[in-house]
Formats: structure tokens, C-alpha cells, sequence
């Protein structure tokens, strides 16, 4: 390994080897490169956090959900983002996945217009995962990205999907890598790993560092990333405007913030995504958790036609196409499964009605889990665009802003059943066991299921006990149900497995806290990261602990994508 700069620590796991490729990752200016950004943003992302604590303590005591009026002058002005670089002018079908050598490879090969490689909810964080993903990236940009796998070997082809990468959201950390004794940002850990390998090789190669960023809940957040690529930029040498990033409206208060977040990050901004599963299981956070909220029904029912989802996905193509921005659908979860014929075919209709839905409603593209699922969605968005790279002409004038809308999370004729309580223990234990191992996106019951959905499923256990919920045949949803269920499930899962290697057990109790601890963990991911690498929950030596918010902190609490091989 390469000296460290001054202040740098590295933190790698005890156990197992180093990842083979952190020499050419963590160089010695590579790691200066983050430490400055650390330096310089680090203070102000801990603001952002604790802004986020204090609005929902705002929440909790009565205030009402709605538009914020220091930027109604933005909402009413005449001004559109930067115009899209060329090989972000048409995005019909974007592929995700996390950052395995192979799942990337197959992905840019997908024939879809855009591959998201996923630093965030598809990757567990494994300090080999996060090493192994820059790795690979690096390589992908210098189309140098191949695999020799049981005989076949696998290679980029002359024509790839765009490289889009997710970094992690603001409230993760990196703990491998402390700066002055604090664990790095997880965001700027990756960001600027990237920026700093790849930025002018984009550059020269014709395209650019382009982004998803998640978890946003107001524009403070993306004033913050605009600041962070402006620095970058500078120190890196390429133009002002060379970084562009697609925000994902995946939190309810993002929602109402999104002219003021394309606004400030204007000269950088590619557009805004719909992030529905984050999105469910943030308004479940941030309203669910709150006496006297609806109480959402069951996961299958929550589907993107409800009145809640309709408001904000139609406003979201309203506002970017009023912006000059691209407005990008979500993912549907159904996968295919090339053993069986009836599951795929059930999958492909039900992928071809979601993009069906969204390309008549204005979304210029939309994402998929699956190389199979590229020509369907491919062939929605021909139909309705032809010959053009987007609609963003579409205006949408038809859509009016409606916070109450947005807001009111009832589901006309929604259901609490034990087939969906027994589910989202199934999902979540089974998803988090996946985690726990290193694999952060997997297919479960024939669905793609990654942090998100199982955030969903966790979120909406915690609600339906701790707010007394009953089921449709009158059984109440007690402490002890939860614990019966998640014993029979824990069981059956486990005789399903007998025969392999599993940390089911670690992630049952994982769950246990997640569901019937008395406040609401804001993320699993915050405490099942200490939970990786063979560490445990102990401070880092050294480490200086984050300040308590100033108002307390009511939420306090702490892969490899099968379907692509």
C-alpha cells in the first residue's frame, strides 16, 4: 500500500485478504483526493443530517407536509437546467445492478441506453465490494472490463450502455477510511474515488462523470453535491458543467422540494428519477410512523397507480419537463426466470404494463433489473417516442401541484393480511441474511429485491406493530404474532438451506431490533454495516463520535445480482 497522506487512516477488516486491486484504487493522491473533500464538505454534510433529524422532530410535533415557501420564487421562475450532454439525450431504458466484474459486464452489454452501477442499495459494503467496485468501474470507463469465468470469458462489446454510477447517500459512512479520526462520508468516499480515476478520462473519451443521487430530502442536500462537484471539477481540471447527476426523488419531502433541488444543481443536473420502493418506505418514516397516520396495507398493494404514488410520480415529469430535464421512470420488480417459462411470462406482461403507464404519462425512459426486461421496455418507449430521443416537450400543464395529495397516504381498499405479514418477514430475512454475506442486490419469489424493498418490508412490520394493527381476518398484530411468524419463517427458510453456509440467525436477530425496538431505526443498512466484515458494533479506536443534534434525534438508531449471471 501507498504512504498515506497526513491525518489518513486505513481501517481495512482483520479478516480475510486485502481486495487485489486496493493498490491501483487507494493510491496515495487518490486518498489526499477525499481526505480534502472530507475536510472541506464534511461539516456541512453533519449539518444536512441534523437538519433531517430536526424536521422530522418538526413532523412528529404537528407540523404540516407541503411546499416550502422560500422557494415558491423558484417554483414560479422561468429557468431550466444546463442542456443534456449528448449521450444523456436519450435514456428509454436504463439497466441497474451493483458493481460486480460480471453484472457490469453484461449490463453496458445490455443493449439498454444507460447502465446505473450501483455503489448504494445494490452493493453490500464489504470493504472488498467497495475496492472491487471502483476496480471495475475504472476499468469499465477504459473499456478494459473482462472476466475469464469457467471457460467463457466475458468482454465489453464496441457499443455499451452509458456509465452511470450511484454513489452512497449521505447518511452512510465509509469506516475503513478515517480522516483525522473520523470515518469518511460514504459519499464522498465514492464520489471522489471515481472523480479522481475517471473524470478526465471521460472527458477525453467523449462522455462525462455521470451520477444518481440518492436519498435527497431537500435542496440543502443538493445545494451540497453541487458545491461538491464545482470543487471537484476545479481540482480536477475538466470544465465547469463536465459532472452531471440524475437526482432520485426516492423521500417523500424530496417531492416537494424538486424544482428547488434541479434549481440548485441546475448546471449539473441531468434530470430526476422516480424511486418508488425508497419512496415507499420513506413516507412510511417520515408520515407512517406518526400517530394517527394511515397505515399502509400490505406491500403488493402499494402499487404505483395508488393516489399518493400518482401525485408525486405526475408531478415529477411535470416539474422536469417544465425544468428541461429528463423525468426517469422506476423499477418494476418483476424478474424473469429463464428455467421457467410461465414466471417469465407473467414478469414480462407485468414490466410491460408498468412501462406501458409511464411512457404515456411523460417519462422520457425507465430502469429494469434484467437484461431480458431491456427489449420490452425498449419497444414501450419506440412506440411512444419514434423517432425522438425523449418527450420532454411534453409539458404535462394538466398536472396540478397538490400537497394534500402528495400527503394523504390512504389506499382506497387496501388490506393488512397474514399472506403479507408472512412475506415481508420472509423477504426481509432472507434479504438481509443476502447482505450480511456481501450480496446486496438478490432475486427473492421471483422479485428483485435489494436495500430498498427490504426497507419497505421492515418499515411496515415496525408500523403494523407498534401502531396495533389488525388483519383482514381480525388477528392482531402483536409482538408476539411478529414472533411466531418470524420463528415459522426463520425455520422454513432455514430447512431450505440445511446444507449451506448461511447467517440467517444474525439476521434474524437484525430483524428482531429493526421491528420491535421502540423507535424506528431510520436505516437497517446503519446497523447492519457493523455487522460486516467481522466487525462488531464497537467504536472505531480513535474515532470521534457524531455530536448529538440539537433537538434530540427521534429516529435514533443506528452483492452480486444473481438474475444477470
Amino acid at each position: 500500500m501507498p504512504a498515506l497522506p497526513p491525518g489518513v487512516h486505513l481501517r481495512p477488516p482483520a479478516s480475510g485478504e486485502p481486495p487485489v486491486d486496493a493498490g491501483r484504487v487507494l493510491t496515495s493522491e487518490a486518498l489526499a483526493f477525499v481526505a480534502d473533500l472530507e475536510r472541506r464538505f464534511g461539516a456541512r454534510r453533519h449539518a444536512v443530517l441534523a437538519a433531517r433529524r430536526n424536521r422530522q422532530a418538526s413532523l412528529a410535533a404537528g407540523e404540516p407536509l407541503g411546499f416550502s415557501a422560500d422557494g415558491a420564487e423558484v417554483r414560479a421562475g422561468e429557468w431550466r437546467v444546463a442542456p443534456a450532454p449528448r449521450d444523456l439525450e436519450r435514456r428509454r431504458v436504463e439497466i441497474t445492478g451493483p458493481v460486480d466484474r460480471k453484472m457490469m459486464i453484461n449490463a453496458l452489454n445490455s443493449g439498454a441506453d444507460c447502465f446505473m452501477a450501483d455503489l448504494e442499495d445494490a452493493t453490500s459494503p464489504t470493504w472488498r465490494n467497495v475496492i472491487d467496485g471502483q476496480a471495475n468501474l475504472i476499468d469499465a470507463v477504459r473499456r478494459t472490463l473482462t472476466l475469464d469465468q469457467g471457460g467463457k470469458r466475458y468482454a465489453l462489446h464496441d457499443t455499451t450502455a452509458t456509465l452511470i454510477v450511484r454513489p452512497r447517500g449521505w447518511h452512510l459512512d465509509e469506516r475503513h477510511l478515517l480522516v483525522d479520526g473520523r470515518p469518511v462520508s460514504g459519499s464522498l468516499f465514492d464520489a471522489g474515488l471515481f472523480l479522481f480515476h475517471n473524470a478526465a478520462e471521460t472527458v477525453a473519451r467523449g462522455t462525462g462523470p455521470y451520477f444518481y443521487l440518492p436519498k435527497l430530502e431537500a435542496r440543502e442536500e443538493a445545494r451540497l453535491w453541487n458545491d461538491v462537484f464545482t470543487y471537484a471539477q476545479q481540482m480536477l481540471g475538466v470544465p465547469h458543467g463536465t459532472v452531471r447527476a440524475t437526482v432520485l426523488v426516492e423521500t417523500i419531502l424530496a417531492a416537494f422540494a424538486m424544482d428547488e433541488i434541479l434549481y440548485d444543481l441546475r448546471d449539473h443536473a441531468a434530470g430526476l428519477n422516480a424511486g418508488r420502493w425508497d419512496y415507499i418506505f420513506s413516507a412510511i418514516k417520515k408520515l407512517g410512523t406518526l400517530a394517527g397516520a394511515p397505515v399502509l396495507p400490505d406491500r403488493a398493494q402499494v402499487t404505483m397507480t395508488v393516489p399518493f404514488m400518482r401525485a408525486y410520480t405526475e408531478l415529477l415529469v411535470r416539474t422536469c419537463h417544465r425544468r428541461g430535464a429528463h423525468a426517469i421512470g422506476g423499477m418494476a420488480a418483476f424478474i424473469p426466470n429463464r428455467r421457467d417459462p410461465a414466471v417469465t411470462e407473467s414478469a414480462v406482461a407485468r414490466v410491460r404494463e408498468d412501462k406501458l403507464r409511464e411512457a404515456g404519462d411523460g417519462f422520457d425512459g425507465t430502469w429494469v433489473a434484467h437484461p431480458d426486461l431491456v427489449p420490452v421496455a425498449m419497444d414501450v418507449f419506440a412506440a411512444q417516442l419514434g423517432d425522438r430521443p425523449n418527450q420532454k416537450d411534453r409539458l404535462r400543464d394538466d398536472v396540478v401541484p397538490d400537497a394534500g395529495a402528495i400527503a394523504d397516504l390512504r389506499v382506497p381498499g387496501g388490506t393488512v393480511t397474514d399472506a403479507g405479514v408472512r412475506l415481508n418477514v420472509n423477504v426481509a430475512l432472507q434479504y438481509l441474511e443476502a447482505w450480511l454475506r456481501g450480496a446486496g442486490a438478490v432475486a427473492i419469489h421471483n422479485l428483485m429485491e435489494d436495500a430498498a424493498t427490504a426497507e419497505i418490508s421492515r418499515a411496515q412490520l415496525w408500523q403494523w406493530v407498534h401502531r396495533g394493527v389488525t388483519t383482514a381476518d381480525g388477528t392482531a398484530i402483536t409482538a408476539e404474532y411478529y414472533r411466531a411468524v418470524r420463528s415459522s419463517e426463520l425455520d422454513a427458510v432455514e430447512a431450505e438451506r440445511a446444507t449451506t453456509a448461511h447467517r440467517l440467525r444474525d439476521a434474524a436477530a437484525l430483524l428482531d431490533r429493526l421491528v420491535l425496538g421502540e423507535t424506528f431505526e431510520e436505516f437497517l443498512t446503519l446497523g447492519a454495516y457493523a455487522l460486516l466484515d467481522g466487525e462488531d458494533d464497537a467504536a472505531v479506536p480513535g474515532e470521534q463520535p457524531d455530536p448529538e443534534p440539537p433537538h434530540g434525534d427521534p429516529l435514533r438508531g443506528h452483492g452480486t445480482n444473481t438474475a444477470l449471471t
